[in-house]
């Protein structure tokens, strides 16, 4: 049974820089997918109950609202799982933690603006984990850029080979649909923002003269020329090289007009890679294994204001999660049992009894979990590639209400657990340090422990460059060198020393002093030391 349901699962991620078109592609996918009858349904769930109009603003930044950021549907066979990403470059940790539970991305491109600065970003991350990718270049239906300069773009910035499996009828206002090189099919559509569109024609061959008679004898004559050349210059799509995420394959649409969703969708189930093995520090562990194992990407709290609940997202690797079943959590060393985990269908939560590997649950926590906690069945496993990256902007916590000490205390816990940003306590007096990726973040933050948690506080700039985790090989090296810098010292949230450096001068210079010390920029020593 287990291999069967491995199969038919295809879990992925949408990224984009923002504006790009994100949002509204998952819309149409959900659309196409059934999951919903008409676009907006997404939009509209941004957690009205939860918050107001303020912290709307932010959330139409981040994309669609997190209530809604894993969602299912089941299609031509298959268990689609679209788990959401911020486009906002300020929450581009976020991302990266959501990136490690996905089997796949698909990149959306602004055809008028092309590659920008947060594509190249993500897609670094992409090639660093060799993601398979699959690009859809969107807003076909206005004035952009020419398709044949937009692919070699692809290739130039984003150092990946493409291979363009549809192909555009015209742009902006000759925009008429799309032809599917994959499954050679020309497919034209209907404009309808809100609902699925019906009135499809498909042609199998481009040379039938039934073409022109759909889309005229120029546009006809254009398509055949365009095709022919792609296919000489362009190697046949290799479907290997796609897993293997050396080889992305381009789709063109409009997704607010449902041009192209039906063809990206359709050869995205076709060729996506079901779950793959995930690595862990000890061994790497394969989907189809009979135990259960799984790892926390994501937590977010107080999706239910009345309840005051928290979530942890759980993507399964391996086995069969069962509701109610004993779990092994390793880092507390502890059994779990977990009564209500719930599954997300569109913009629906609901009680699961099973889940398999490539799905993601969604686990009622009282604070067990933090990001990166892994769950089994008994075997002691530690999942990687879930660190905290380095912040950039650091601010103190000032209390402003001294009778609300304890509201801030557990909201500034809670909130960083879910990786809005990263808690530094330093002595004396536990000065309470936050350090974030980007500005916005703080908005969130205080805007949150104001509605969620009845707690009001200052936050004051700290001028830090950089601050890096601290290892050494050597014990009393380091336990010299904290003593040392005492005032530059201050300890994440599992207790790791952490080094403030004011300028980048300060932190090459501490480097060539104490060589025995490493600068760890993220808080997986392993890797990725400063240089």
């Amino acid at each position: 049974m287990i291999p069967e349901e491995i199969l038919r699962r295809r879990t992925f991620a949408i990224i984009s820089h923002p504006d790009a078109g994100k949002t509204t592609l998952t819309e149409k996918l959900l659309l196409f997918g059934g999951a919903i009858n008409t676009a907006g349904a997404v939009k509209s769930n941004k957690i009205t109950k939860a918050a107001t109009s303020d912290f709307l603003e932010i959330e139409k930044q981040r994309g669609i609202s997190v209530a809604t950021s894993v969602m299912g549907f089941e299609y031509a066979g298959h268990k689609v799982n679209i788990l959401d990403t911020p486009g906002h470059k300020d929450f581009a940790e976020d991302t990266y933690r959501t990136l490690s539970a996905v089997d796949s991305v698909i990149l959306v491109v602004d055809c008028v603006k092309g590659v920008e600065e947060q594509t190249r970003r993500l897609m670094e991350v992409c090639r660093m984990r060799n993601t398979p990718v699959i690009v859809f270049i969107n807003k076909m239906d206005r004035e952009g850029r020419d398709p044949y300069e937009l692919l070699d773009e692809l290739e130039r910035e984003l150092n990946i080979h493409v291979r363009p499996l549809s192909w555009p009828i015209g742009i902006g206002s000759t925009f008429k649909g799309v032809y599917n090189i994959y499954d050679k099919e020309l497919r034209l559509f209907t404009p309808n923002k809100t609902k699925r569109s019906e009135n499809i024609v498909a042609v199998g061959d481009i040379t039938d003269s039934a073409v022109d008679d759909f889309i005229g004898t120029k546009p006809a004559e254009t398509l055949r020329e365009d095709v022919a050349f792609l296919e000489e210059y362009y190697e046949d799509f290799n479907l290997e090289l796609y897993q293997e995420g050396y080889l992305a394959p381009v789709f063109f649409g409009s997704a607010i007009y449902n041009f192209g969703v039906g063809e990206l969708l359709d050869t995205f189930v076709k060729v996506a890679p079901a779950p793959q093995p995930t690595e862990a520090s000890q061994r790497e562990v394969r989907p189809e294994e009979n135990a259960f194992s799984g790892f926390i990407f994501k937590i977010h709290a107080n999706l239910d204001p009345n309840h005051r609940d928290r979530i942890a997202f759980c993507r399964i690797c391996s086995g069969k999660f069962e509701r109610n079943k004993l779990y092994y959590h390793t880092r507390l060393d502890k059994k779990v049992r977990f009564s209500s985990p719930t599954s997300f269908m569109a913009n629906e939560k609901s009680l699961l009894e099973e889940a398999w590997p490539g799905d993601v649950v969604g686990l009622y926590d009282s604070g067990y979990f933090k990001i990166g906690d892994t769950l089994t069945e008994g075997e002691v496993l530690q999942y990687k590639g879930i660190p905290s990256f380095s912040p950039e902007i650091f601010r103190e916590v000032v209390n402003k209400d001294p009778f609300k000490t304890k509201q801030l205390e557990k909201g500034i816990r809670q909130l960083t657990d879910e990786g809005v940003a990263q808690l530094f306590l330093q002595q004396p007096g536990s000065r309470k340090i936050i350090g974030t990726v980007g500005e916005l973040q703080f908005d969130v933050i205080k805007f949150r422990l104001l509605q969620e948690y009845g707690a009001t506080c200052d936050l004051y700039s700290l001028n830090y460059h950089k601050a890096c985790w601290i290892t050494s090989d050597d014990k009393d090296i380091l336990s010299r060198f904290i003593s040392l810098k005492g005032s530059q010292i201050a300890y994440d949230k599992d207790e790791n020393p952490v080094f403030f450096a004011d300028t980048a001068w300060t932190l090459r210079s501490v480097q060539e002093h104490y060589p025995a010390i490493k600068f760890h920029l993220t808080s997986d020593f392993k890797f990725d030391a400063v240089k």
